[in-house]
C-alpha cells in the first residue's frame, strides 16, 4: 500500500512539474525578462534554486579537492571563478524569475 502511494506522490509531482513548464513557457518567462510571470518565479524558486544551490556546493568541493593540482598548475583563480563563483552568483544574485544574474532588473538592463 505504501508503495501504491509514494508512486502516486511521484507521479502528481512530476505531472504537476510538466504542466508548470508548460504554463511558464506560454507566459513568455524567456520574452518578458523584466517582469517574470508567476510560474517563472515558482518554477526558479521550487526547482532552480535548489539544484544550483547543491551545484554550487559541489563545486566548493570539487575546488577544495583540484586545489593542490590547481596551485601547481597556477591556475586556482580560474578554477575558484567557474567551480564555486560562477554557480554561487548564479543561485544569490538574480532575482526570482529573471534569467541574467545581478540583484536589480534596472542593472541587468544597463550591463547589456
Amino acid at each position: 500500500m505504501r508503495l501504491l502511494r509514494h508512486t502516486t506522490a511521484l507521479l502528481a509531482g512530476l505531472l504537476l512539474t510538466g504542466t508548470v513548464l508548460a504554463a511558464e513557457g506560454s507566459y513568455g518567462y524567456q520574452e518578458n525578462v523584466e517582469h517574470p510571470g508567476i510560474f517563472a518565479m515558482v518554477g526558479d524558486l521550487v526547482i532552480a534554486r535548489p539544484m544550483l544551490a547543491a551545484v554550487t556546493a559541489v563545486g566548493a568541493a570539487a575546488f577544495v579537492v583540484s586545489l593542490p593540482f590547481t596551485l601547481l598548475a597556477g591556475n586556482t583563480a580560474e578554477a575558484g571563478q567557474e567551480l564555486v563563483v560562477r554557480p554561487g552568483r548564479e543561485t544569490f544574485m538574480r532575482c526570482l524569475g529573471c534569467t541574467k544574474s545581478g540583484y536589480g532588473r534596472k542593472q541587468q538592463d544597463e550591463q547589456i
